[in-house]
């Protein structure tokens, strides 16, 4: 069933399943999707967005929560990082777990959805890193029952846009069993906003390790060749376990990789940057080993 709020400067669409909003999104070209709306709302009030109708998401319990399929999670674009943020989803998803607790104060945690998080990639987006380590796949719905799946990294480097009238309904995460970490660092660009970001998993079971960093580009970046080496010096059926040099190595080579030099000589702040990035990695990569 479709409600209809009472019009202000908009009509807001409230449907109750993921078809019906699918269909409104197909019936309202202009209209925009909105859950939690922690950042469609700070555009509107910046005078940024003027939306002519919105399409809230809020009543689709279907994404609201997660289940599992095939040796993956099935996370709802719905799910809140409060409820990531809980220990029970923290078994599951360490690393996410982690990065929803650090998305912001409270009542940005209790609004804001791992969704939105995607749909809006903000370069600080605390879960994209995240999302971009772990390779997960969005499952997308769209006009007339279609259904599609897009990596999440194609998405977030804007090789693949959702087409009008679609939404992500869910985002398939693969269940690991094994050490995966965030870490931030935050400076005076906003509360809790990151300046620089990593997330980091082990992979045992194809004996790779996987490195996304954000914040520092307009899109989670994936330092390969950084990977790749690591990944060789890693006894992987022994203690999986790197000298301090290894690490330290490690840390500077993604740093490097994900902060290039722009200019001669390099500026202060970029060499800053990139220590930060290095410092996050390499510790990230630390703890992921011991744990």
């Amino acid at each position: 069933m479709t409600t209809h709020a009472p019009q202000a400067a908009q009509s807001v669409t409230l449907p109750a399943s993921l078809e019906e909003a699918v269909a409104a999104l197909t019936a309202m070209p202009a209209a925009v999707p909105v859950a939690g709306g922690t950042d469609l709302m700070a555009a509107v009030n910046a005078g940024q967005l003027r939306p002519a109708a919105l399409v809230g998401l809020g009543r689709i319990n279907e994404i609201r929560g997660w289940q599992y399929q095939d040796g993956h999670a099935l996370l709802g674009a719905g799910l809140t990082h409060a409820r990531m943020g809980r220990p029970d989803f923290a078994a599951l998803i360490p690393a996410l777990a982690a990065a929803a607790r650090a998305a912001g104060p409270p009542q940005i945690r209790n609004a804001g959805t791992l969704g939105g998080n995607i749909v809006t990639a903000a370069p600080t987006g605390d879960a994209l890193p995240v999302l971009a380590a772990l390779e997960a796949v969005l499952l997308v719905a769209g006009p007339g029952g279609t259904r599609r799946e897009i990596p999440v990294s194609h998405l977030l480097a804007g090789r693949e846009m959702l087409r009008p009238g679609e939404l992500i309904g869910f985002v398939r995460v693969p269940l690991l069993h094994a050490p995966q970490v965030f870490l931030k660092a935050t400076g005076r660009t906003g509360p809790g906003r990151a300046v620089a970001s990593v997330g980091l998993v082990l992979d045992p079971a194809r004996r790779g390790v996987r490195c996304a960093v954000g914040a520092v580009a307009p899109m989670p970046l994936r330092p390969l060749e950084a990977e790749r080496w690591v990944a060789s010096l890693i006894d992987w059926d022994g203690e999986r376990s790197l000298a301090p040099e290894a690490l330290e190595a490690f840390g500077e080579y993604v740093g490097a990789a994900c902060v290039p030099d722009q200019g001669d000589p390099v500026a202060p702040g970029v060499l800053h940057l990139r220590r930060t990035v290095s410092v996050l990695a390499r510790r990230a990569l630390g703890r992921a080993l011991t744990s």
